[in-house]
């Protein structure tokens, strides 16, 4: 049986600045291996060259996932969580759309630990995002690009 009320997104990282710094980073360390390449062993360029480009697949490869339904919240930022973290409507206090401050609120962006009761923050981009506050008063926070379709969907699964 197919549920009646759906929602989801996936977001990844696509800020244009951070991937300048991280092709700016890669460039910096090829250029400089190159120029002083014979004051370094083999293995020592290849990990120097290395390290930049997973880096750079990492962020290629990172996605945060958000699901919401009838029966509850699932997010997941892969590839640090393979399996969806469910939080259950049962289990959830309140769940509405913000907007927060990823740097002062969060330390910035991917999956992060607020300082003095935050809570859990789970964002790529952006400023917006589902604040779900739990029956044991802990937070989770869940960024969005699609603030406005999560607030009416929000109003429409919960009356």
């Amino acid at each position: 049986m197919e549920n009646k009320f759906k929602f989801s997104e996936k977001q990844r990282f696509t800020q244009w600045w951070l991937w300048l710094l991280l092709s700016a980073v890669m460039i910096y360390t090829i250029y400089n291996f190159i120029e002083d390449r014979q004051y370094f062993s083999t293995l020592e360029l290849a990990i120097s060259i290395l390290i930049p480009i997973l880096v750079i697949i990492l962020f290629l490869v990172i996605r945060l996932e958000t699901k919401i339904d009838e029966q509850g919240i699932s997010v997941r930022f892969f590839p640090f969580q393979i399996t969806f973290r469910y939080y259950p409507w049962r289990n959830i206090k309140k769940a509405y759309v913000r907007k927060y401050s990823p740097l002062t609120e969060y330390g910035g962006w991917g999956m992060r630990q607020g300082l003095f009761g935050k809570g859990k923050a789970y964002n790529v981009k952006g400023n917006q995002g589902l604040q779900i506050i739990l029956n044991d008063e802990k937070k989770v926070l869940i960024g969005t690009q699609k603030f406005e379709e999560m607030r009416v969907f929000l109003t429409e699964i919960k009356s």
